[in-house]
């Protein structure tokens, strides 16, 4: 078992499961993202707020490039500025109108994003890793870890298991009690392999919500 610490780096998702010209929505730790995806294939990960009104850009949709917001259709660029205004088609956006772009990197089969200006990127070995699956855990992340066996004080690690193999296992923080658990297996993987790498993390995600639960039902801090 190695374990990997991520600084201000998170697991927002799969990369599989971010199509080219999709945008879908995620959370660490209260703070909620927009996740995107253009025509080029390159991801981008920005505050989920759009800068005129405030509507979720994760409600929005890409078009030729650029993420447009779905209330009034301002369309922001890669780099977050705004590039276009339906409602004056021939006015050219001054440059502070811009969505709240973060760092993010693609690796691992998972897209990350730096909630903070500086740290490296966790390593990993050079394995391909196949996408599993993902579940959403309403259960603290530090108590899914150890149920997982990702050691204290890290989000992610590449676990040794004796019939499945290598997988690493990645956690991402949306809130407090609640956090989305990502799993991937080391290459080759079968069919039947990820099957029952899935069902593991459905038991993961039984126990540990079991656990939340007796906590929370005895007046404790799960």
């Amino acid at each position: 078992m190695s374990g990997m610490r991520e600084g201000g780096w998170y697991p927002l998702m799969l990369s599989a499961d971010l199509e080219p010209g999709t945008v879908a929505g995620s959370t660490v730790q209260g703070r909620d993202l927009a996740v995107w995806r253009d025509g080029e294939g390159q991801a981008h990960v920005w505050d989920d707020r759009c800068p005129h009104r405030g509507m979720r850009l994760s409600l929005g949709f890409v078009r030729e490039g650029v993420l447009a917001c779905l209330y009034h259709g301002w369309r922001f660029g890669a780099d977050g500025r705004c590039v276009h205004i339906p409602a004056h088609p021939d006015l050219s956006p001054p440059g502070t109108i811009r969505a709240a772009p973060l760092r993010v990197a693609e690796c691992h089969g998972l897209i990350w994003a730096s909630v903070e200006e500086d740290g490296p990127l966790p390593e990993v070995d050079a394995a391909v890793w196949v996408p599993v699956r993902s579940l959403r855990i309403e259960a603290p992340w530090q108590d899914v870890a150890r149920a997982v066996g990702i050691p204290d004080g890290h989000r992610a690690a590449v676990l040794e298991r004796d019939v499945e193999g290598r997988v690493l296992a990645a956690l991402l923080p949306v809130r407090e009690g609640a956090c989305m658990l990502h799993l991937l297996a080391a290459a080759p993987a079968g069919v039947e392999r990820l099957h029952d790498l899935a069902d593991w993390g459905q038991d993961v995600r039984a126990r540990a919500e079991e656990r939340a639960g007796r906590v929370f039902l005895a007046g404790g801090v799960a």
